[in-house]
């Protein structure tokens, strides 16, 4: 090899033959490669990247003849060989690699480029090819407990499933998830011993989770139960550990079943166990589920640094073009439609959504859920104007998806119906053409009446979840001049929130305002309508104060009603409360903007010791 000095005063020609005869010969000569000068290390660096985008290119270009040869090499070069034909829009071959288990399992393995990975993914669904389906039914058949039988086989067994499960989970591929991990467990049930019943702790929680996203609660159910046990079995042999993720899945599981009460005990839990070893990802998870647990149950300083605290960690650790961000962001977008921040909520939900089409894009469960919520925040943040075609657009957006991917039976579809419900009937109000008004409120009563019949099959009649569907029923019949059914909806909605939340809860206030407004507007019943609209009023101004959105509609439905009644002092005196209210809610508008490059209010663990010590 030349030395330092004799390269450089060669010809330009012999000096990049040298360059090239290093690169080609980088592992005999690396060491001396530390005593070159530094631009010309710099151009050994250089020559090599070209040398392997040509290499990749050249792969790529003659595929067919050099497939078998591309097993061999390092997982990166195959990926980015891969990305390659995904780029020149050769899905065909690129399913057929990714179709083949061993293959994917190396590239899971390339974790740096695992956006780059959900671009090639989704682009296969999308393109017909199941890979999904065909990678776990492959992980299915290929590791049984008959098959892997050997330890080491076993344990690599359960790893890569926890890879793949993991990546689909991630990927929007919920069901293919499940499966693999239900394959996994299979296997760690194997081993009657301290460490394989924590690997089969881990899988259970996984699996806990993806039953939860995949609203198949009783099985959630079996999964919390068979973890539980597991813990109370390490307990006895004296090994301790943390769980603050699976404290935080009994909360998401008790939090999507209304049982406020519960999901918040759990939701103290888990944050008590949290440390700074776990996983940011975990550490996210938890924040996130308990943020939205202290929410429903009106706690809504907690909620604040909760999600604060979620949406950081989040930033710091994956950056802000990460479907980890998206997701704490959209729990932000929760929290700031709870607490009547609603253009500051569609500003936080078109964040997520647009992160997350740039990281998956295409028919994915993660874009199904960004479009619903930012479906229902666009349609409250206009309710007044009237002007739906968004938040419309969002919510078909969300049924189209999830009816792509999902049984016309998931409990996912009943959401997103209710959205598109809710948006239609006031399509249907503000029309003129009536033929054209009474076929919408049709399509929201089909909608809604699914959306209710899926509800009461997941939750059963004496659910908060069922309880709404009720009141979207009163306000829809309401609309369709359908007033004794109407009554019946909303005294229904009113009685299980009353018995499951309480008599001053937010979710009673909003059925109590709808009443209110049946009895005013179309029945006649002033008397029971006054003092609705007073206890809806209490309980806004006594939970957002008295800038709170939803105090409009209470204002302006007493001075009607006082006006009816002939009661002229009392209008005047809501008149003057309106102008007041709306002097108020102009100051709250001009402070809603949110930003998002905030700090945590306190260090973490500070914040836990602090807020629920």
């Amino acid at each position: 090899m030349a030395s330092a000095c004799a390269l450089e005063w060669v010809p330009d020609s012999l000096f990049n033959t040298a360059v090239t005869a290093i690169v080609t010969y980088y592992s005999k000569h690396r060491k001396e490669l530390k005593a070159l000068p530094e631009n010309v290390q710099f151009d050994i660096y250089y020559k090599g990247t070209l040398l392997v985008c040509g290499s990749v290119t050249a792969i790529v270009t003659y595929y067919s003849k050099h497939r078998k040869e591309l097993k061999a090499l390092p997982e990166n070069v195959q990926f980015d060989i891969y990305y390659k034909l995904y780029n020149k829009g050769r899905l065909c071959q690129l399913g057929q690699e990714f179709s083949e288990l061993d293959t994917f399992a190396k590239v899971l393995k390339v974790n740096d480029k695992r956006h780059l990975l959900h671009h090639c993914f989704q682009a296969l669904m999308d393109h017909g090819v199941h890979v999904s389906s065909i990678l776990a039914d492959t992980f299915y058949r290929q590791y049984t407990p008959l098959l892997c039988e050997n330890t080491f086989e076993r344990e690599r067994a359960i790893q890569l499933g926890f890879s793949l499960g993991g990546f689909l989970n991630d990927a929007g591929w919920i069901k293919d998830s499940e499966r693999v991990f239900v394959s996994c467990l299979h296997l760690c049930r194997m081993e009657d011993n301290p460490a394989g019943w924590c690997r089969a702790l881990e899988c259970c929680v996984r699996l806990f989770h993806v039953r939860n996203v995949n609203c198949t609660y009783e099985a959630a159910e079996l999964s919390c139960r068979e973890a539980e046990k597991i813990v109370q079995q390490l307990a006895s042999c004296g090994i301790s550990v943390n769980k603050a993720t699976l404290y935080a899945e009994r909360c998401a599981l008790l939090f999507a079943k209304s049982q406020y009460d519960e999901a918040y005990k759990y939701c103290c839990m888990a944050l008590h166990e949290i440390t700074y070893s776990m996983s940011a990802k975990a550490i996210v998870d938890v924040l996130r589920q308990c943020s939205k647990a202290c929410v429903v149950k009106r706690e809504f300083v907690k909620a604040e640094v909760l999600i604060r605290q979620a949406v950081h960690f989040a930033k710091e650790n994956f950056g802000v073009q990460h479907p980890k961000y998206s997701d704490a962001l959209l729990d932000y977008g929760f929290y700031l439609l709870n607490v009547d921040s609603i253009s500051a909520a569609v500003h936080v939900y078109q964040t997520a959504l647009d992160i997350r089409q740039a990281v998956f894009g295409g028919n994915n469960l993660h874009m199904a859920i960004a479009h619903e919520d930012l479906a229902y925040a666009s349609y409250v943040h206009e309710y007044s104007s009237g002007k739906f075609k968004d938040a419309r657009d969002h919510a078909e957006k969300a049924i189209e998806i999830i009816g792509h991917i999902l049984p016309e039976d998931h409990l996912l579809l009943s959401s997103s119906k209710r959205v598109k419900a809710l948006i239609l009937e006031e399509i249907a109000i503000d029309t003129h053409v009536k033929e054209t008004g009474d076929q919408l409120l049709h399509d929201a009563q089909d909608l809604h009446l699914q959306s209710l019949a899926l509800a009461k099959k997941a939750f059963g009649e004496n659910n908060v979840q069922t309880a709404k569907h009720y009141g979207n029923l009163g306000r829809l019949y309401q609309s369709m001049h359908r007033y004794q059914e109407a009554e019946e909806m909303h005294l229904k909605a009113i009685e299980i929130k009353e018995r499951l939340l309480g008599a001053e809860d937010y979710e009673v206030a909003l059925s109590v305002g709808h009443l209110a407004s049946l009895y005013n507007y179309d029945m006649e019943k002033y008397e029971e309508a006054e003092k609705l609209y007073l206890r809806s009023i209490s309980i806004g101004k006594k939970l957002f104060g008295d800038g709170y959105s939803g105090l409009e509609y209470d204002y302006r439905g007493l001075m009607r009603l006082y006006q009816n009644e002939g009661d002229f002092v009392s209008m005047e005196k809501y008149r003057q409360v309106l102008q007041e209210w709306s002097q108020i809610r102009d100051v709250h508008n001009s402070k809603d903007e949110k930003p998002l490059d905030f700090a945590p209010l306190l260090k973490l663990l500070d914040m836990i010791q602090q807020y629920f010590g």
